[in-house]
């Protein structure tokens, strides 16, 4: 397998760019740009990472099989994080309807405070009086 000889001047020149865009990131990271931050750290980001692959990886002078293994190491990176964002941001949706399951979300069942109407109380559990309430012992 040959491959082209790199000259160092682009190694240098390549980490030039990435040092200006660790600064660029850090720079933009001190301003408030909304919800346009972490788009614009992205972006960034994915700059950075393609110099790296394509320069320090030597995937820009190698052949045409390379870059297709690196094109399916992305589509896989993208299936793994599309997997895992589907699963964190639906869990807020899917409420179990039998809360006795899980206590360890919700708790023990509560008492309301106050009085039950007709003095039943559904649940069966004891209500401790209220503080402050004197009882009456009619």
């Amino acid at each position: 397998m040959s491959s082209k000889s790199v000259n160092v001047k682009s190694y240098w020149l390549v980490w030039a760019a990435l040092i200006i865009l660790l600064l660029l990131t850090w720079g933009v990271a001190e301003f408030d740009l909304g919800i346009l931050n972490p788009v614009v750290a992205l972006v960034i980001a994915f700059i950075k990472m393609s110099l790296v692959i394509l320069f320090f990886m030597h995937v820009k002078y190698n052949s045409p099989l390379t870059r297709v293994f690196a094109a399916a190491g992305f589509v896989w990176f993208l299936i793994m994080v599309t997997l895992t964002m589907s699963d964190y941001l639906s869990r807020g949706l899917v409420r179990p309807t039998n809360k006795a399951i899980s206590f360890w979300q919700y708790g023990p069942p509560q008492i309301p405070p106050g009085d039950y109407p007709g003095g039943v109380n559904p649940s069966g559990l004891q209500q401790q009086p209220a503080v402050g309430k004197q009882q009456t012992g009619k």
